[in-house]
C-alpha cells in the first residue's frame, strides 16, 4: 500500500474555522479524516472490500456514527460505565449520513463498504451531526472508493429575521428553523427542513475537490453489471403485457400483485435451461430491469399509476378513534392498505425519558412516540426484537411532526407516550403514524395547538420528465426517484425528510412538491376533521388526574422533609404521586379526586405563610414573661406578644392562656421569618362586629 499524503486545510464556514486533516490517523482505511469545528471533532474512516459481494442486486453500504462521552469529559451513567448500544441520536445521525452518501457511489457497485464516524471531542457549542456528513464525504471523496462527487452539510437558524449557518447549541434553541440540507454542487440532495444552504454547500464541495487534487488520488474502475440486450428484447416481447397487468393495483390488492409477478418471474427464469445457471441467473437480472422499466415507462409516457390514481390522488381514508376501550386514546388509521393503530398514554414527571446527551449530560423527554413495524405488516415472516433502525428513524421523524402543536407543560403537565402499531404497510406508513397519533392524543384529551397530518411524494424523473406523486405506494417508493414525506397543519410545515436516488433534484421540482404536498396534506386534514374535529373536553377516565400548585420554594424542604420522610407519609396517606420541582411547582397525579384534595390540602398546611391582615385559629405552644408563641401552621409558629393578648394590661400571660390552648390570632406584621401575632386585634374586630349588628338607640 503506497504512503498515504499528509494534508491539512481549513476554510470559514459561519463564525468558525472548519479543518479537515488526511494521511494522520487510521491510515490504513481506504480513507480517513479527522474534521474539526470549534473543539468539536470527528474521525471519519471509511473501508471498502476489494471485491463486489456475491449474489446482491444493492449496494452493501454502512454508515455507523457513535458519541463516545469522554469526548465531553463524562462518564457513562449506565450501570457498566461504558458505552452501549447506540442511543436514538446516534441511530438517526448515522441515517443522516446514509441519506445523502449512498446515491452517489459509482453506478453498479457492489463492494462491500463502511463509514465509521466517532466523535472524539465535543464542544459545549457545536453539534457533530452536521459536521459528520462532511467528514464522511471527505473520508470517501479523499480516497480511490468510487464515491464520485463531494457532498457536504450545513444546519441553518433563523433567529430575529436572520439565517445564521450552522448555529450553536444556544442559538438553535432560540431559533425559529433547525435545518439540515446536504447536497452537492450542482443540486440538493437530502432536506431535513427547506433549501436554504445550497451556496455554503457548494463552497464546501469545491473546497474537496481541490482536497482531491493535492492528493492526487485516483478512483478504482468500477464495471457495472451488463444486461444481455437479446435477452432483454426476447422477455420485453414475450412477457411486458402481462407484466404490466401483474403490476396493476388498481384491480387487485397489493399481495396478489406481488404473488403475480413473483409467479411471472418464475415463468420466465424456467423457460431457460436448468443446466443453464448463467442463464437464468441473467434471466432474473433482465425481468428486473424491465419490472422497473415498465413502471417508469407507465409513470413517464402513459401517465398512469400501477394503482390507476390521478399524480394528485390520495387512497382512501378511514379514520376511527376510540377504539381500544382501556387505553387513555386510540385511534385506527387507514389510507389504502396502509395501516396505524396508534395508542396514547398519560403519565406523570415520573414517566419521562431520561437520555444521556453529548451537551448537557442527562436531559429529560416528556414527549415520546415510538413506532412499530412487525413483518405480519407485509405479510411476512422476518425479525421479531428490539427496534431496528428504520423503526427509530420513521418515530423520529413523526415525533419531529407532532411536537411542535403540543401544549406547553404548565398547561398540561403529563408525560405523553405514542405508540404507532404498523398493522398494514403498503408505503407512507410513517405519514399514517403521523395523523393516528394526532387523532389518538386528541381522543385523549390532548389540548393540541392544531392537528397536524402527513403524506409521502414520489417523483420518477428521466432527462427533462418528470412526475410529482402524492401518496406513494410500495411500488412507487421502490422503483422512484424520491421518497419526500411532509408532514405540517393547515398554517405550515413542523417537519419533513427527503430522500432521493439522483444526483439531486432543482429548486423548480422542489416548490412544485411542496405545492401538490400542501394541498394532499389540506385534504387529509379534512377527512380526519369529519371523525375528531379538535381534542376531547376531557381525558379518559382511566387516565391520571393531575394537579399543580405553586408555592415558595424555600417550603420545599418543609414538604420533602428529613430523608424524604414528609413527602413519603404524604404518598403513602393519600395514595397519590406527588412530584415536586425546584421551582416550588407540586404536581400531584391520581385517579381519585378525594385522593388530590387531600393532598393539596396537606402541602397547603405544610408550606402555608402568614399573610398580614388575616386571622387564625392557633394552639399556644409555649408561654414566656414577654408573651406567647402560637402555631398557626404546622411547624410554623408566631410571636403574641403581652401587650396584643387582651384590651387591657396584662400582668401575667399565665393568667391568660394556657399551653394547648386554641385561639384566634391576627397576624399583624413580619419581618423575615418572625411573625407578629395579636390577639387584641381580633377582639377589636369583634366588638366593632357585634356594635354593627346591634340596633340603634333611634330605633
Amino acid at each position: 500500500m503506497p504512503e498515504k499524503k499528509y494534508l491539512k486545510e481549513s476554510i470559514k464556514l459561519g463564525e468558525r474555522e472548519l479543518t479537515v486533516e488526511s494521511g494522520r490517523v487510521a491510515k490504513q482505511a481506504d480513507g480517513s479524516v479527522v474534521i474539526r469545528y470549534g473543539d468539536t471533532m470527528l474521525l471519519v474512516a471509511a473501508v471498502s472490500a476489494t471485491t463486489p459481494r456475491e449474489g446482491v442486486d444493492f449496494f452493501p453500504l454502512t454508515v455507523e456514527y457513535r458519541e463516545s462521552n469522554y469526548a465531553a469529559g463524562r462518564i457513562p451513567g449506565n450501570y457498566f460505565r461504558r458505552e452501549g448500544r447506540p442511543n436514538e441520536k446516534e441511530v438517526l445521525t448515522a441515517r443522516l449520513i446514509d441519506r445523502p452518501c449512498r446515491p452517489l457511489f459509482a453506478e453498479g457497485y457492489r463492494n462491500e463498504t463502511q463509514v465509521i464516524a466517532s466523535v472524539i471531542s465535543a464542544d459545549p457549542d457545536n453539534n457533530p451531526d452536521v459536521i459528520a456528513i462532511t467528514g464522511a464525504s471527505c473520508a470517501l471523496f479523499l480516497s480511490d472508493i468510487p464515491f464520485m462527487n463531494p457532498i457536504a452539510g450545513v444546519r441553518i437558524g433563523l433567529i430575529e429575521g436572520r439565517y445564521i449557518v450552522n448555529p450553536t447549541y444556544d442559538e438553535v434553541r432560540e431559533s425559529r428553523l433547525n435545518l439540515i440540507v446536504a447536497g452537492t454542487e450542482e443540486a440538493i440532495v437530502m432536506v431535513e427542513a427547506l433549501m436554504l444552504a445550497h451556496k455554503e454547500i457548494n463552497r464546501l464541495c469545491r473546497w474537496q475537490r481541490e482536497l482531491y487534487k493535492a492528493l492526487e488520488i485516483q478512483k478504482r474502475e468500477v464495471t457495472p453489471v451488463q444486461i444481455d440486450e437479446e435477452m432483454l428484447s426476447s422477455i420485453n416481447e414475450n412477457y411486458a403485457e402481462r407484466l404490466r397487468q401483474a403490476l396493476d393495483t388498481g384491480s387487485q390488492d397489493k399481495r396478489s400483485s406481488y404473488a403475480a409477478v413473483d409467479a411471472l418471474k418464475k415463468e420466465v427464469v424456467e423457460s431457460y435451461p436448468e443446466d443453464d445457471p448463467e442463464k437464468r441467473a441473467m434471466a432474473k437480472v433482465v425481468f428486473d430491469h424491465l419490472k422497473e422499466a415498465v413502471f417508469r415507462d407507465d409513470i413517464l409516457n402513459k401517465r398512469r399509476r400501477p394503482d390507476g390514481r390521478r399524480f394528485s390522488e390520495i387512497r382512501p381514508i378511514t379514520c376511527e378513534v376510540g377504539w381500544l376501550p382501556r387505553v387513555h386514546g386510540s385511534a385506527l388509521f387507514t389510507r389504502g392498505e396502509t395501516q396505524a393503530l396508534v395508542s396514547t398514554t398519560l403519565g406523570t414527571k415520573e414517566d419521562e425519558q431520561f437520555i444521556d446527551d453529548l451537551e448537557k449530560g442527562e436531559v429529560k423527554r416528556r414527549f415520546l412516540l415510538h413506532y412499530n413495524f412487525p413483518q405480519y405488516s407485509v405479510g411476512e415472516v422476518g425479525r421479531f426484537g428490539s427496534s431496528s433502525r428504520r423503526e427509530i428513524g420513521h418515530g423520529a421523524l413523526a415525533r419531529r411532526a407532532l411536537e411542535a402543536v403540543l401544549p406547553e407543560d404548565s398547561d398540561f403537565p403529563y408525560t405523553l407516550r405514542v405508540v404507532s402499531e404498523i398493522t398494514e404497510s403498503n408505503g407512507s406508513s410513517s405519514m399514517a403514524s403521523v395523523c393516528g397519533g394526532t387523532l389518538s392524543m386528541m381522543d385523549a384529551g390532548v389540548p393540541l395547538k392544531a392537528p397536524v397530518a402527513g403524506v409521502a411524494m414520489g417523483l420518477v424523473m428521466e432527462g427533462n420528465k418528470y412526475a410529482i406523486l402524492t401518496d406513494i405506494a410500495g411500488a412507487e417508493d421502490h422503483y422512484g426517484d424520491m421518497d419526500f414525506k411532509v408532514a405540517g397543519t393547515r398554517n405550515g410545515i413542523t417537519a419533513l425528510q427527503m430522500d432521493i436516488k439522483i444526483a439531486g433534484i432543482n429548486a423548480q421540482i422542489m416548490a412544485e412538491a411542496l405545492e401538490q404536498a400542501k394541498k394532499g396534506r389540506i385534504y387529509i386534514l379534512g377527512v380526519m376533521e369529519k371523525t375528531l374535529a379538535g381534542p376531547r373536553e376531557t381525558i379518559s377516565q382511566f387516565a391520571p388526574r393531575i394537579i399543580q400548585i405553586k408555592i415558595n420554594p424555600d417550603k420545599i424542604r418543609d414538604v420533602i422533609g428529613p430523608g424524604g420522610k414528609v413527602i413519603r407519609s404524604l404518598v403513602e396517606e393519600t395514595g397519590a404521586k406527588i412530584d415536586v420541582a425546584d421551582d416550588g411547582t407540586i404536581s400531584i397525579a391520581t385517579a381519585s379526586g378525594e385522593a388530590a384534595d387531600a393532598a393539596v390540602n396537606r402541602i397547603r398546611g405544610l408550606t402555608a405563610e402568614a399573610e398580614v391582615g388575616q386571622t387564625y385559629l392557633g394552639v399556644v405552644t409555649r408561654i414566656v414573661d414577654f408573651g406567647a408563641f402560637v402555631e398557626i401552621f404546622p411547624g410554623t409558629d408566631g410571636l403574641l406578644h403581652i401587650s396584643e393578648i387582651a384590651d387591657r394590661r396584662v400582668k401575667d400571660v399565665r393568667d391568660e392562656l394556657k399551653e394547648g390552648q386554641q385561639i384566634l390570632v391576627k397576624c399583624i406584621g413580619r419581618e423575615g421569618n418572625k411573625i407578629k401575632l395579636s390577639r387584641k386585634a381580633v377582639l377589636r374586630d369583634e366588638n366593632r362586629k357585634a356594635e354593627a349588628a346591634s340596633p340603634s338607640e333611634s330605633e
